[in-house]
């Protein structure tokens, strides 16, 4: 569920931008965002890094539409979002706090929360999805810049890197559990 509520912003855009213009799209996985956020507070956990940026980000992204060029065009848009991601996520390791650890920490016992290795860990799979927001955004860069390249070539790329993510975020923690003893459940639910 938790994954679920993490990319369904990004996959409301991404099908939107297929049947509604970029400005709903972008303003839609904003308000998806609010939502997963006021879900979180409801359910007394903290506002995720994650989820505020992502909000704040398609929000500006659509406020720019709105009052300044409304005419940019859909693939420039999903360029900008994978920055924003990609910087979302990069930003939250360099002020020391991987937005991942948010994630773990409300799904793990304290004394897991304190073992050796567990803020590395996270550190780790935030670089994972760090690296795939960038191959997300290069892909949608090559496609910018090279027209003759299919459409589906970006989307491969960028199914390629979400779902090596989400595998990754699954795999990790029982990868350190069988190498270091660190018990399965240490980093964030990726079901």
């Amino acid at each position: 569920m938790t994954i679920f509520l993490i990319l369904a912003p990004y996959g409301a855009f991404t099908f939107l931008t297929l049947v509604t213009s970029a400005m709903i799209s972008v303003f839609a996985a904003s308000a998806i965002c609010l939502v997963t956020v006021a879900i979180d507070v409801v359910r007394g956990r903290s506002v995720k890094i994650l989820a505020v940026g992502s909000a704040v980000m398609f929000a500006a992204i659509g406020l720019s539409l709105a009052l300044f060029d409304p005419a940019i065009d859909t693939l420039r848009i999903k360029l900008l979002v994978d920055i924003g991601i990609f910087l979302i996520s990069l930003g939250s390791m360099l002020v020391r706090h991987p937005f991942t650890l948010q994630y773990a920490l409300e799904s793990v016992p304290a004394e897991t929360a304190a073992m050796p290795g567990f803020l590395r860990a996270n550190y780790i799979i935030t670089g994972a999805w760090t690296a795939a927001a960038l191959l997300m955004a290069a892909a949608n860069l090559v496609l910018l810049y090279v027209p003759g390249l299919p459409l589906w070539s970006s989307l491969a790329v960028a199914f390629a890197a979400r779902n090596s993510a989400i595998y990754f975020t699954k795999w990790y923690p029982e990868y350190r559990q069988i190498k270091y003893g660190t018990p399965a459940r240490a980093l964030p639910d990726a079901r």
